[in-house]
């Protein structure tokens, strides 16, 4: 398996990347933030990716971190996602706020995604809940994988991992996050989501 692309850029578009490594142009189809987070073609550039095999078909897809690639995997593994789907979700979210909105059961969110209907957001929502619940609570990030990844570093990560130890459920912790700021400090994040959740009870 090819776990990731080193070269330079020789072409970059909002869904495809051509990346040059010992002579050989590989061709990855990306999510638009990989797009934007890769430098501008003729610079040198680094993918981590995931080989799909069909019976008539090689596809390479790449992720700027490989945070959004086990994002993607987890995303396909869902029954009914295929990988235009998961690239989709991934154009518009970031691995956090689908592991967020999967936690909270927002699955209003995925809806944002071209292709993703309301049922397929439900079974999304519903296929990841304790996954990333479990993922979030602990800091191992998706699946309870151990990421070196920004996710448990986060200000919402944090804010989430502080009211689970507080005893709180990782799916009451993660839908109070969600629908607080996510720029405020840690700190700030923890005092707005207890109020929330001290008026639910």
């Amino acid at each position: 398996m090819i776990y990731c692309l080193t070269g330079k850029i020789l072409k970059k578009t909002l869904d495809t990347a051509v990346i040059s490594c010992g002579g050989v142009g590989y061709a990855v189809q990306i999510p638009a933030t990989t797009g934007e987070a890769l430098p501008a073609p003729g610079q040198e550039g680094t993918v981590y990716t995931v080989m799909n095999v069909s019976e008539n078909d090689v596809s390479l897809y790449g992720f700027a971190t490989e945070e959004q690639r086990d994002c993607f995997k987890m995303l396909t593994a869902v029954s009914g996602v295929g990988p235009k789907a998961g690239l989709a979700i991934l154009s518009v979210m970031s691995p956090e706020k689908i592991a967020l909105a999967a936690s909270s059961g927002d699955h209003k969110a995925f809806t944002k995604a071209s292709g993703v209907g309301p049922k397929l957001a439900q079974r999304i929502t519903l296929e990841l809940k304790d996954k990333v619940g479990k993922g979030l609570a602990d800091g191992t990030g998706f699946g309870g994988a151990d990421l070196s990844a920004p996710m448990p570093s986060s200000a919402p990560a944090q804010a989430v991992a502080a009211l689970v130890s507080l005893g709180y459920t990782p799916s009451d912790a993660a839908a109070a996050v969600a629908r607080v700021d996510e720029t405020l400090s840690v700190q700030d994040i923890i005092k707005v989501a207890l109020r929330s959740l001290s008026r639910a009870r």
